[in-house]
């Protein structure tokens, strides 16, 4: 099966594209750049980098990993009001995703965003099967979030750079007024 794989960051990638690829050999993974969410620039330019070299690493393609349009300005427009935020910025990732994937003729897509204890699961799946009706396409949802330290340690190993949150500004805010 070919599919169009959302990339959030490089150890994410590792557990979720390892773990497709061990799944069913016969996949065939595309991974697509694009987190007009992640602040600030530096933090999205390391985590860019990242997803381009595992992509390199594990000889898959991607798109977007080659300096992009950031996309920070029309994400804070969107998501002024940070109750929102993350309903958003899935829903924005996954269809950019699902869209590539009709104009590609791809027939699947899916988000390494799934394979994250952080990020919100049972959400990123209704807004995924709401988009694969929309698209006409089948949405693959696979649960890796037991291999998230594994993956880790593997991103580690192979040098990748890993973030110590989700991306925004206010998860970024958050990060540091809990502490």
């Amino acid at each position: 099966m070919e599919i169009a794989v959302h990339i959030c960051c490089g150890p994410c990638a590792v557990v979720f594209a390892g773990g497709l690829t061990a799944q069913n050999p016969e996949n065939k993974l595309q991974l697509l750049w694009h987190n007009p969410n992640i602040h600030p620039f530096t933090e999205y330019r390391a985590r860019q980098q990242a997803a381009a070299a595992y992509a390199a690493a594990a000889g898959l393609p991607i798109v977007g990993a080659d300096g992009g349009g950031y996309g920070l300005r029309s994400f804070l427009r969107a998501v002024h009001c940070a109750d929102s935020r993350c309903e958003y910025c899935y829903r924005t990732r996954l269809e950019f995703t699902a869209k590539y994937a009709v104009e590609t003729g791809l027939g699947a897509f899916t988000t390494t965003l799934l394979a994250s204890p952080y990020q919100n699961f049972d959400e990123i799946c209704r807004i995924g099967d709401d988009l694969a009706r929309q698209y006409g396409l089948l949405f693959i949802v696979p649960d890796f979030r037991a291999d998230y330290r594994k993956g880790l340690s593997q991103a580690a190993e192979m040098g990748l750079y890993r973030q110590k949150y989700c991306g925004c500004v206010f998860s970024e805010e958050e990060r540091y007024s809990s502490s």
